[in-house]
Formats: structure tokens, sequence, C-alpha cells
């Protein structure tokens, strides 16, 4: 059991490599995966919202973000836990692009237009691990209801 999960580790991207760019996105995916499966259901519209956000923020074709989606169904099954995806974002990405993300996924857990006390305390585990300050955490959330009462 500890090897099958020690192997999921080290595939995604284990502490001695350095992130690769092609992991940015699946590992995006796969954190907003976590957020949706926080309340233990994803629904279609979520899965709206996550392709959308996957689309803003990496300028992806549908076909891409199909393959993506996919790979990060996997990645969320078969992990043991966001670490090492947060690691590859934080990584990867400046501030600005990490509270973009933060944003995205309070627009994917206000979607369905009630908020799941889990699918907050994901989001607030996600963003500690991305470095992303109290202060921003709040105002991703601010952004994405005034989005939400936009449209």
């Amino acid at each position: 059991m500890i090897e099958r999960i020690l192997e999921a580790v080290r595939r995604f991207g284990g502490s001695d490599n350095p992130p690769q760019e092609n992991l940015i996105p699946i590992a995006a995916a796969t954190l907003l995966m976590e957020v949706a499966w926080a309340d233990h259901q994803i629904t279609d519209d979520e899965l709206i919202v996550i392709r959308r956000s996957l689309a803003t923020l990496f300028d992806l074709d549908a076909q891409t973000i199909e393959e993506i989606i996919e790979e990060s169904r996997t990645h969320q099954d078969e992990s043991v836990g966001i670490f090492s995806f947060t690691r590859t974002i934080t990584e990867a990405w400046d501030e600005p692009d990490r509270f973009k993300l933060v944003a995205a996924m309070w627009e994917l857990a206000l979607e369905d237009e009630s908020l799941h006390r889990f699918e907050e305390h994901m989001i607030r585990k996600i963003a500690e691990l991305l470095y992303v300050a109290h202060a921003r955490f709040i105002e991703a959330k601010q952004l994405a209801r005034s989005r939400q009462t936009e449209k």
C-alpha cells in the first residue's frame, strides 16, 4: 500500500524534481477538482467552471482542457494530498497568478450559490499552501462573489 502511495507522489513530481511546465495546468486542475469534490459531488456546472477557469488561466483549447481534466481526475483519485500540486504551482507562479487561481476556486465553490463549509476549508488550506495572504484570500472571495452577482 505504502509503495503505491509513494509511486503516485513520485509520478507527479517527487521532492527531487523541479516543476515541469506541462505539470502546471494539471496541478491547477487537480486543485480545482479538490475544491469541487470537497462536498463529495462534482456537478456538471462545476465542470463547466473548471473548464472556463483552465481556459482563462492557461489559454488552452477545448481538447487540451478535456485531456487535462481527465489527467487531473486520475491524480486526484491517486493522490495522497495536495502538497505536491501546490508546490508545483508555488514554484512556477508569482503571487498575482496564484491569487487568480484562488479566485477561480472561489468562483467554483460559489457556482451553485451555496458555499459548503468543506469547500471553504479546502480553499483556505490550498491558499495557505500557495502562500496567498489571508487578506488576498478574502479579496479573492469578494471578487468571486461580485462576479457571481454580475451573472
